[in-house]
């Protein structure tokens, strides 16, 4: 299967002015002005395939939104190469335009002062959708996300969830094969972040679509994302299944199992080195009559993998599972990427000063 979103070696450098302290300071950057380089996005590669949602996650400033600006066409790359569709965003915006679709969480494609529903008539003369299409869209796009009750509410008296639901259907009016979502359900209450879930759930599996989406909501991730790519200080950590950030990030779960046996839980709780037979597993502690398991070692097993391990080798008559959750594990990935980012540069920071004029 052929890649639509490609991304080789995607880098991004800004050039930005650094203001002097005092008056004779601003002279002197009026007069010779001092800029640095900044990295935003360093070597990013990944790529997507055809009815794909690939979650792009990391910090705030790790650099997604400029990696989406890139496969967007609104920045052009500083170096490396973005494919959509066939196409590189930057060098062929207005074929690249027609390909994509994209929701920008605070921003709306729709005319401000005017009815949701003559916004997306607007959008049919420019994308040249024919009658019949558009008003088959409209009432598929209705039926997922209720846009009726309100696409003849001027866009400014709209709410934030009524606003990014239209923008979610003007995004797809003229059927692109890819959507870019930069934090789409940003300060939605939880009924409407539901209702455009399951809507994107549609968009891939039944419409085929690729969807590459940015959100700091761990819970979206969860039900959403097939696929993510951590990205810290604007390169990659990781590129993988949810699973596999899991198991790389997340190794703080716990099983609490009451044994059949009493005599076998004094010999496993009396054990000093690992258990013979659990690979990777160890008894952090006993509760009563419980045994607390836990991972031990690099090569610790997931908690799924984990209990499976503990049912075949003892009898046991209760069980209890605990794991870290998404954001705790989201917050060890970044707090690695950190290091790692520290450990490449040597501990200095990646931009440099460049001096020009004068």
């Amino acid at each position: 299967m052929s890649a639509v979103i490609e991304a080789r070696g995607l880098s991004k450098v800004f050039q930005t002015a650094v203001r002097r302290p005092g008056f004779g300071g601003a002279l002197r950057s009026l007069v010779s002005p001092q800029r640095v380089a900044k990295a935003a996005v360093q070597d990013v590669s990944f790529s997507a395939d055809r009815g794909q949602l690939l979650a792009l996650l990391g910090p705030n400033g790790a650099g997604k939104s400029t990696t989406i600006k890139m496969l967007t066409g609104i920045l052009t790359p500083t170096s490396g190469e973005a494919i959509v569709a066939g196409v590189a965003p930057h060098k062929e915006r207005e074929r690249n335009a027609r390909n994509i679709g994209a929701v920008f969480g605070q921003r709306t494609q729709l005319w401000w002062d005017l009815p949701a529903r003559e916004s997306f008539a607007i959008l049919q003369d420019i994308f040249g959708v024919p009658e019949a299409q558009f008003r088959a869209r409209l009432e598929e796009f209705d039926e997922l996300l209720d846009l009726s009750e309100f696409w003849g509410t001027r866009v400014r008296h709209l709410s934030l969830g009524q606003r990014v639901r239209c923008d979610l259907a003007a995004a797809l009016l003229h059927d692109p094969p890819v959507i870019f979502l930069d934090e789409p359900t940003i300060g939605m209450d939880v009924v409407v972040k539901e209702q455009v879930r399951k809507f994107l759930r549609y968009q891939v599996e039944e419409r085929d679509r690729t969807v590459l989406l940015t959100t700091h909501d761990m819970t979206e991730v969860a039900r959403l994302a097939e696929r993510v790519v951590l990205i810290n200080h604007g390169r990659i950590v990781l590129d993988g299944p949810l699973q596999e950030m899991r198991r790389r990030f997340g190794g703080t779960w716990q099983i609490r199992a009451t044994l059949a046996d009493p005599a076998e839980t004094d010999r496993a709780a009396g054990s000093a080195a690992s258990l013979p037979g659990l690979h990777g597993i160890t008894v952090l502690r006993r509760e009563g009559p419980r045994l607390v398991f836990g991972p031990e070692g690099p090569q610790a097993p997931t908690m799924h993998e984990a209990l499976k391990m503990i049912i075949a080798h003892f009898q046991v008559t209760d069980l209890a599972l605990e794991e870290s959750d998404l954001e705790d594990i989201m917050r060890a990935a970044y707090l690695s990427g950190t290091s790692a980012e520290a450990s490449d540069s040597g501990g200095e920071p990646v931009a440099e000063a460049v001096s020009q004029g004068g």
